[in-house]
């Protein structure tokens, strides 16, 4: 025996051999699976070892190394994970007694998808925008499909952004009064299909409007002129009309004064003169009384027209009250003439005078019939006295 293993026969066949088996070997280190296998967090999870047989030995390796997580090797040599969490996640070897690789697998763990929070939004007529939040983490990449139809319609698909997780519904049935969305979500451990019904009449929010601009109306100190554009979502044709909602106030008040139209622009005449004021403008479907409000524009601000007049220079410093008692400025006479908003507030205090005037005279009025009528009172008193003595007397004995 021991020439037949030195004969060089024998030592070639020996070389041969050892030399296939080197790669085996070099494959236990390598980073290749051959698989993913997913797995469910909380749960027992089972890998299988896959050219193993009954009843001999297997190693099991995460990540080359031999520490595993809570487990169990049943007799085919299948590793049992128990109650797994994420720090069970990796890559799986099971490796025979001679150190050979026989499978490994890539574990990845999660939980199946969950019921979706449905929302949606519609800007306009002719498109809603529906997304979701997954009540369910579910660690896992997933898939979803959306459909929807109006009432007694067939499905139309709804075109799915998965990174954004919302679908876009372009010219629905927006005369239909109920339309259904459902959406599925889909990974490796399951589907979940979540259905919802909406009225679209009644979730038409316009988005705000657009390029507010509060601009001075020169020569008149309580007016503003604001001007806005529709929302660039809107429909610009005149089937969807909308009414717009006006608010101003000066800064700092906690009250709003309101205007309502139809179009743009619109005069505020009743301003606060020289005080900065915050607009804001809102939108409505002027024919669908059951659609919502859109957002107010951001705040602007803005100031009414002021008219500013340079004195001309002094010797020496005049009071502030100079000017009224002197009217010496005729620049200024014929800027106050020129003024309409200081002729109304002239045209204002004379009829207050005269309201005054009314005020007066009526009560001078009033005051003489009262006095004349208090006078009759004492005279009619009198004479009544003086019958009831003469009556006396007449009935006196003599």
């Amino acid at each position: 025996m021991p020439d037949l293993l030195s004969s060089p026969v024998c030592l070639t066949v020996i070389c041969f051999l050892s030399w296939t088996v080197q790669p085996g070997c070099a494959q236990i280190w390598t980073d290749e699976v051959s698989g993913v296998q997913y797995g469910r967090l909380e749960s027992n999870v089972t890998l299988a070892c896959g050219k193993s047989q009954t009843g001999l030995p297997v190693v099991w390796r995460l990540n080359h190394s031999s520490a595993l997580p809570w487990h169990k090797v049943t007799s085919n040599g299948s590793l049992v994970l128990l109650h797994v969490n994420h720090s069970a996640q990796g890559n799986y070897s099971c490796y025979d007694s001679r150190g050979l690789l026989l499978h490994s697998v890539k574990l990845r763990l999660g939980y199946p998808p969950g019921l979706l929070s449905i929302s949606c939004q519609v800007p306009n007529h002719t498109h809603v925008r529906c997304s979701w939040v997954e009540s369910v983490k579910t660690f896992l990449p997933a898939n979803y499909s959306a459909s929807f139809r109006g009432l007694r319609h067939e499905w139309r698909t709804c075109a799915v952004d998965i990174a954004r997780k919302h679908c876009d519904i372009h010219y629905p049935a927006y005369w239909q009064a109920i339309h259904t969305l459902r959406i599925t979500e889909t990974n490796d451990l399951g589907s979940e299909t979540t259905s919802v019904q909406f009225k679209l009449h009644e979730l038409l929010k316009p988005d705000p409007p657009e390029s507010l601009v509060v601009k001075q109306i020169e020569g008149y100190s309580t007016r503003l002129l604001v001007s806005w554009a529709l929302p660039s979502s809107w429909p610009t044709h005149d089937a969807f009309p909308l009414m717009f909602h006006i608010r101003y106030r000066p800064q700092g008040s906690m009250y709003w004064s309101e205007i309502f139209s139809d179009e743009s622009p619109v005069v505020v005449y009743d301003a606060l003169a020289s005080h900065l004021h915050e607009v804001q403008v809102r939108a409505h479907d002027e024919v669908n009384s059951d659609s919502q409000w859109s957002e107010w524009s951001p705040v602007l601000l803005a100031r009414p027209w002021e008219e500013y007049s340079t004195p001309e220079p002094t010797d020496w410093p005049l009071p502030e009250d100079y000017f009224y008692l002197f009217n010496t400025k005729p620049e200024t006479s014929t800027a106050k003439s020129n003024n309409p908003a200081i002729e109304d507030e002239g045209h204002l205090g004379l009829v207050i005078l005269l309201v005054l005037f009314s005020v007066v005279i009526l009560t001078t009025v009033l005051s003489l019939i009262f006095v004349v009528w208090v006078r009759q009172r004492r005279r009619d008193h009198v004479t009544i006295q003086e019958l009831a003595s003469m009556v006396k007397m007449k009935t006196m004995p003599i």
